[in-house]
C-alpha cells in the first residue's frame, strides 16, 4: 500500500454507477438541523462509493415545485409590485417570508383562492410566474449552498421540477402495464400487504411526491442507466419508499430478488435530539438553523484552543482553520458514529471532547503520528523503496493488523449502508496508534525504519479514513 498508494487497497464493489440521493431541502426554507443527518450521511456513502471505484450521480432532490410556490408567488407580488425591487437582501430570510405568506393563505380565503391560480399559472408556464418562481429559487439556492461550502460536500441539484415534464408519459407506462386504477376519484396504485393505495394523481388531476418520486426513479434506472439508486432521508418516509420501490417491481423497472440489480435500498435515520430528549431545537422552541450549529461548533473548540493556551504564536487566520476543521469534523463524527436507525443525542460538551470516541481525539492521535514522521527529519518515500516492516512488539502487531482491515471495513460499509462502521474501525485505529505511540519508541530506536513504515502507513490509512466523512485532518492542534 505505501508503494502503490491507499488507491490499491480499494474494494471491488459488484456496480459501477449509483445514484445517491441526499439532503434535499425544500425551496423557501432555511436548512436546519433537520437536514444535517441526510446531507452528512448521504456524502459519507457517496464518498466510500468513489473511494471503490463506483461512479456516484450526486443528486439533491429539492423541493422546488408544488402547491406551495403560489402562496409564496402570490405573497411576493403583493409584497414588491415591482418584481425588480424584490433582491436578494429584500426576500433574504426566505423562513420569516414563508411564514408570513403561510400565514395570509390561511386566513384570507381571497389571497387563497389567488395563490391555487398562480399554481396553475406557474405549472402552465407563464413567463411572469416563471420568473418569480425562480427568484425565490435562486435566492434559497445561495442560502443552502453557503451551508455545503462549509460542510465540504458537492451535489448536483435535480429538484421535482426537473422531473415534473416526464410525469405524464411515466404515469402512462405504469397504467400500460395496468397498474393504475381509479380511487375516489384519484389514480392510484394498490400496494401489496398496505392498506392505503399509493396515490399517483389527486382528485383534481394535480401531481404528488409518489408522482414526482416514482418518476424520478424511472429516470435514473434508464436515462442514467444507474444500477444502484439509493435514498436518504428520515426513518418516517420508510413506508413511502417501500410503496415506490414495490410499484417499481411490479412495473418491471426493478428486479423481484433482492440480490440482483438494478435495485433501490431507502437509508432510513433517526433524529437529533436536545438533551431533553426531544428534538433539537432552540429555547424560544424554533428548529436550530444548520449554520448556527456548525458556527457555535466552531467557536467552541476555538475557545477551548484560547483556554488552554494554544493561541500563542499562531495567527487569527490559522485559529480559524483548526477550529473548523475540528469543529466541523466533530458535528460530523457525532452523527456518523451512531447506527443511522437509531434516535441520538447532540451535546456539544462532549462532542469536543479530547477524550473518548469522538472527532477530536481522533485528530489527536493522527497529528501526534504525524508528527512522528516530522520530526524523524527522514525521506519516507527512500524508506520506502528499500525498507521492510518487522513487527515484533504486540503493540505494532496490533496497529498493523489494524490497517489491513481496512478494504473490508469500507466494503462492509458500503455493503450495508453503514457508516458508523467505518466510525468504529477510525476509532479502534486511534486506539491502536495511541498504543503503539506510547509503547514503542521510534525515532532513535533500533527499528527506527520499520517504525517509521508503519507511522507513515497509519497516516495514510487514518487521512482516508478522514477523507471518507469528510473530515478535515490537522497536523497541529
Amino acid at each position: 500500500m505505501l508503494r502503490d498508494g491507499i488507491g490499491s487497497w480499494a474494494p471491488t464493489l459488484s456496480v459501477k454507477r449509483a445514484v445517491v440521493d441526499f439532503s434535499s431541502p425544500n425551496i423557501a426554507k432555511e436548512m436546519h438541523v433537520g437536514h444535517l443527518r441526510s446531507t452528512i450521511i448521504g456524502d459519507t456513502l457517496a464518498r466510500m462509493l468513489e473511494f471503490s471505484n463506483v461512479e456516484v450521480l450526486r443528486r439533491n432532490h429539492v423541493g422546488d415545485w408544488g402547491t406551495q410556490f403560489g402562496m409564496l408567488i402570490e405573497y411576493l407580488f403583493d409584497t414588491f409590485p415591482d418584481l425588480e425591487d424584490a433582491n436578494d437582501q429584500a426576500i433574504g430570510d426566505l423562513e420569516a417570508f414563508y411564514k408570513a405568506s403561510k400565514k395570509r393563505f390561511d386566513s384570507d380565503s381571497s389571497f387563497k383562492e389567488r395563490a391555487q391560480q398562480a399554481v396553475v399559472r406557474l405549472q402552465g408556464g407563464e413567463e411572469k410566474y416563471r420568473k418569480a418562481w425562480k427568484q425565490i429559487c435562486d435566492v434559497s439556492r445561495k442560502g443552502y449552498e453557503q451551508v455545503y461550502e462549509r460542510l465540504g460536500i458537492c451535489l448536483e441539484e435535480k429538484g421535482e421540477s426537473f422531473y415534473n415534464p416526464y410525469i405524464p408519459m411515466v404515469l402512462d407506462l405504469l397504467n400500460e402495464k395496468g397498474l393504475v386504477e381509479e380511487n375516489e376519484g384519484a389514480r392510484v396504485i394498490f400496494i401489496e400487504g398496505k392498506k392505503l393505495p399509493l396515490i399517483v394523481t389527486k382528485r383534481d388531476g394535480g401531481f404528488n411526491y409518489a408522482s414526482s418520486d416514482l418518476t424520478a426513479l424511472w429516470y435514473r434506472l434508464n436515462e442514467e442507466k444507474a444500477e444502484w439508486v439509493i435514498y436518504v432521508t428520515d426513518k418516517a418516509q420508510r413506508d413511502h419508499f417501500d410503496m415506490i420501490f414495490s410499484a417499481a417491481t411490479r412495473a418491471g423497472w426493478l428486479p423481484a430478488e433482492d440480490n440482483k440489480y438494478p435495485k433501490a435500498d431507502h437509508v432510513a435515520f433517526g433524529l437529533v435530539l436536545g438533551e431533553d430528549g426531544k428534538r433539537f431545537r432552540t429555547r424560544s422552541t424554533e428548529v436550530v438553523r444548520l449554520v448556527d450549529l456548525l458556527d457555535k461548533a466552531k467557536a467552541g473548540y476555538k475557545d477551548k484552543l484560547v483556554e488552554r493556551g494554544k493561541d500563542t504564536g499562531r495567527t487569527n487566520e490559522e485559529l480559524e482553520q483548526i477550529a473548523e476543521a475540528v469543529g466541523y469534523g466533530a458535528v460530523k463524527y457525532a452523527d456518523l458514529k451512531n447506527n443511522r436507525l437509531t434516535d441520538y443525542t447532540f451535546i456539544y460538551e462532549q462532542m469536543l471532547d479530547d477524550k473518548g470516541d469522538n472527532a477530536v481525539y481522533l485528530l489527536y492521535a493522527y497529528a501526534r503520528i504525524s508528527s512522528i514522521i516530522k520530526k524523524s527529519g527522514r525521506e519516507i518515500e527512500e524508506l520506502e523503496k528499500d525498507g521492510s516492516l518487522e513487527l515484533t512488539q504486540d503493540a505494532e502487531r496490533v496497529l498493523g493488523l489494524h490497517l489491513i482491515r481496512f478494504p473490508e471495513v469500507v466494503e462492509e460499509a458500503c455493503s450495508k449502508l453503514l457508516p458508523s462502521l467505518l466510525c468504529k474501525y477510525i476509532y479502534g485505529l486511534s486506539e491502536a496508534s495511541t498504543k503503539f505511540y506510547d509503547d514503542c519508541p521510534v525515532i532513535g530506536s533500533a527499528a527506527e525504519t520499520s517504525r517509521l513504515l508503519l507511522c507513515k502507513a497509519t497516516e495514510i490509512v487514518m487521512k482516508q479514513c478522514f477523507h471518507l466523512p469528510g473530515i478535515t485532518p490537522v497536523t497541529k492542534m
